[in-house]
């Protein structure tokens, strides 16, 4: 998770800082510390609060949802009293960006945050994703990287540390599990619908991702490295570090 925010003012060393990353599968928490010009993680914390189950068709996030997101918040804040308020930041993506009483979660979760919620934008995101692939993965490619989240992917190509196109599209494991999946059973029809779906999301910018072009593809978060498990478990990949699927640490 980058925290590119916290370089204006310039960080003393040893001092620290935190990032919670409020996503519509999970919650994340990192602290970390600059030691001799390097941030180092120093706590990392993740829950699967599934946020974005709890949109319903409308858009309205469900009181059980917005309490399962509060209460891991507030196991959160108790990890944060060694770091200053001006040092955190605290971002939402896609499951407040479409609930429509986000607004709602966001007034209660605030009195519980040292430091108010930010829901950021899209590409802002993929942004921030590809910092932080960047910052994990070292490479000197033009490298296209994808992140599944719960309730939306992002697509970025990049170089180095510069993202070079950046795009969110609405599709995520939990949204399209709650739209083909819902009775938990995936037959052919389900499947192959949510496929057209994603097929479909993805048209809108496969000309300018192609004409772009890139040399390798990097996955990065959860989703992906649950089918990097998957293919290891069934034997289609020799081990976990295999090269096949490259997975992100950030």
């Amino acid at each position: 998770m980058p925290i590119d925010y916290l370089t204006n003012p310039p960080l003393a060393d040893d001092e620290m800082m935190a990032a919670i990353d409020i996503g519509s599968n999970s919650f994340h928490l990192a602290i970390a510390r600059l030691d001799h010009g390097e941030v180092r993680k120093v706590v990392s914390m993740s829950e699967k609060v599934q946020l974005a189950a709890g949109l319903d068709e409308n858009n309205i996030l469900s009181a059980a949802a917005a309490q399962r997101g509060l209460d891991c918040l507030s196991r959160f804040v108790a990890r944060l009293d060694s770091v200053p308020p001006e040092r955190i930041r605290v971002v939402a993506t896609n499951a407040l960006r479409q609930a429509k009483n986000a607004n709602d979660f966001i007034a209660r979760a605030n009195k519980i945050l040292p430091k108010p919620i930010e829901i950021i934008a899209g590409r802002e995101e993929a942004r921030l994703i590809y910092l932080g692939v960047s910052h994990t993965n070292a490479s000197s490619d033009k490298r296209l990287v994808i992140d599944i989240g719960g309730g939306s992917t992002e697509f970025i190509i990049g170089q180095e540390f510069d993202p070079l196109l950046t795009e969110s599209l609405q599709m995520g494991c939990v949204a399209f599990t709650q739209k083909y999946f819902a009775d938990g059973q995936i037959t052919k029809e389900a499947f192959n619908n949510a496929i057209s779906a994603a097929r479909k999301e993805v048209l809108a910018i496969q000309g300018r991702y192609q004409k772009l072009g890139w040399s390798s593809v990097v996955g990065s978060s959860g989703t992906i490295k649950a089918v990097r498990n998957v293919l290891v478990s069934k034997g289609w990949l020799m081990s976990k570090s295999a090269s096949l699927i490259k997975v992100s640490k950030s």
